[in-house]
């Protein structure tokens, strides 16, 4: 069955509207949602190779369509047919794009079509059951095919973007440490130079002292 339903734009990430299944495990829920986060986070930098695709995670799959600059993300158990699962979402994407298409580039805080909700759930309850005559007809369907799609796994997919973030991070990490390092060896260069001659200064410095003070008896 469907789990999670999650639509967010490509372009930044930005989560339009969601639904949620009965909510009996939220524990589960929010874990699995932090990773569709931070799939779209990694959508909004390119790091994409198609347009749909299905993400093995845990005992669930992700499976997702990006048109129009937005992605349409569903998460159900691995035993769903992945045909219904694609199927849904075009579903949610049709009506998305009929009711809030010309909205969509322009919406500045998250979950702006919070509402879509209310159809997000209306169409899950059609999918729930994979055996009704309305279902089997979409699995006999011929004419739409998911045997293409790739699959891959999550740690895969958002490993790509999550190794890339943290090179860039150790790159700045260590050229701020090496700004830092150059600093301190100035100072202690400074310093080393301060115990070198500071006892010669004052050696000088008072033997100047005694020759004024002579000079000023005389």
């Amino acid at each position: 069955m469907v789990k999670l339903t999650m639509i967010a734009r490509v372009t930044d990430g930005l989560p339009l509207a969601e639904g949620l299944d009965d909510g009996r495990d939220q524990k589960d829920a929010d874990y699995y949602k932090q990773q569709a986060k931070l799939l779209f986070k990694n959508l909004s930098k390119g790091h994409y190779e198609a347009s749909r695709m299905s993400i093995e995670t845990g005992p669930y799959f992700f499976h997702y369509i990006i048109e129009g600059r937005v992605c349409y993300l569903t998460m159900c158990d691995r035993a769903y047919p992945k045909k219904l699962a694609f199927q849904y979402l075009e579903d949610l994407k049709n009506e998305f794009e009929r009711v809030n298409g010309g909205q969509i580039e322009t919406a500045a805080r998250p979950y702006a079509f919070i509402k879509f909700d209310t159809f997000i759930q209306k169409t899950k309850k059609l999918y729930l059951d994979t055996r009704t005559q309305r279902n089997i007809a979409k699995l006999n369907d011929e004419l739409y095919e998911v045997h293409q799609i790739m699959t891959r796994n999550v740690q895969e997919v958002l490993g790509v973007g999550e190794k890339l973030d943290q090179v860039s991070e150790l790159s700045s990490r260590l050229t701020s440490e090496s700004r830092i390092y150059a600093d301190k060896a100035k100072d202690l260069n400074r310093q080393a130079l301060i115990r070198k001659w500071a006892p010669v200064a004052i050696v000088l410095g008072v033997v100047m002292l005694l020759f004024w003070v002579k000079n000023k008896l005389w």
